[in-house]
């Protein structure tokens, strides 16, 4: 492969990163809107689009293998594969929650919510939002951008905290809907996880333009 022919194959990582990540956002996007529309069939599409998560990450992982035996890349390209390879395993995960969610909504589909959802959407928000400049930063190769995707992280923790007491709160005064309660305590906690994998993401981001290696996840 010449050099033409392997910064193509590189772009090409890139562009299949984005679609694999676009599609990730939307799932995060369409779990939170199903849980509170109480939206069944939308929590089914979710659950079967997983498979298009997973097919990509598969693609992805075989081209970035290919590449690394064919071409035995150093520097900054070896660093670009092994990123990719990284960054899919962490957007296929937040994609399975985005899945676990959606079996909440599908638990909970019945149920009269014990109050309305509003921290819950505003951490879907903030997450998705992380997702989209977390890749960007990467594609772009933005130190900076990679930091300031990685800060909002920060936000997703304090929500957490805020539902986590809320939700705690309703126990202790009697609230007699454990299994509500509990259900949304997991999806609450599903997706401060999503926001530890984004920053996973950033750090990989970090990794791939400076060599050095960071623990964002404080």
């Amino acid at each position: 492969m010449t050099r033409t022919g392997f910064d193509y194959a590189l772009d090409e990582l890139n562009n299949d990163l984005l679609r694999m990540g676009s599609i990730v956002e939307k799932q995060i996007h369409q779990c939170i809107e199903a849980l509170v529309k109480q939206d069944e069939k939308l929590a089914e599409q979710i659950i079967e689009n997983d498979d298009l998560v997973d097919k990509l990450e598969r693609e992805i992982e075989n081209k970035c293998i290919k590449l690394i035996a064919k071409e035995q890349p150093l520097a900054i390209d070896l660093r670009t594969i092994i990123s990719t390879t990284k960054l899919v395993t962490d957007l296929e995960r937040i994609a399975d929650y985005a899945v676990d969610i959606a079996k909440i909504t599908i638990r909970l589909k019945n149920e009269t919510y014990i109050k309305e959802l509003i921290d819950i959407p505003k951490m879907g928000d903030v997450v998705k939002e992380m997702i989209r400049k977390a890749l960007d930063a990467h594609v772009a190769g933005d130190v900076e951008g990679a930091y300031a995707a990685c800060k909002m992280d920060d936000e997703v923790d304090a929500l957490y905290r805020n539902i986590f007491s809320e939700l705690v709160g309703l126990m202790q005064k009697g609230q007699n809907n454990f299994n509500q309660i509990t259900q949304l305590l997991f999806v609450s906690k599903h997706l401060e996880r999503v926001g530890d994998h984004i920053t996973n993401v950033c750090e990989w981001t970090i990794y791939l333009v400076t060599g050095e290696q960071k623990d964002l996840n404080d």
